[in-house]
């Protein structure tokens, strides 16, 4: 049975600067979810990669508004497939706080949901 783990993010306050979320993996993943939410009406926008590639993962995509989180899921991953991350993997989330130059994020919740293997 895969063990499945989450990592959550919350980012308080409205933001005036991109975040950059780096980790380096613990051992061989797969991303199978992600949800992310403003509090605002925001122009926020995520993506996630490597450090060789910050969107190999999932091209940058409005996250979700006024309290309602946007789900990105196995379709919306690059090439319809879960990404597989190796052991030791510098895995990047880079949030563009106001999309491009548009209204700027507040109070940001960002769940990334892995299985092991």
């Amino acid at each position: 049975m895969e063990r499945v783990f989450q990592q959550s993010y919350h980012i308080p306050g409205t933001l005036s600067a991109n975040i950059t979320i780096t980790f380096a993996a613990p051992f061989d993943m797969q991303l199978v979810h992600v949800s992310a939410v403003a509090n605002n009406d925001s122009d926020a926008t995520l993506k996630i990669g490597n450090s060789s590639d910050d969107d190999a993962y999932l091209l940058a995509a409005a996250i979700g508004d006024s309290g309602t989180p946007v789900e990105k899921s196995r379709v919306n991953f690059i090439g319809g497939q879960y990404p597989h991350i190796a052991d030791g993997t510098v895995v990047v989330a880079t949030l563009d706080y106001d999309g491009d130059s548009g209204t700027a994020a507040q109070n940001v919740t960002i769940v990334l949901t892995f299985t092991e293997g």
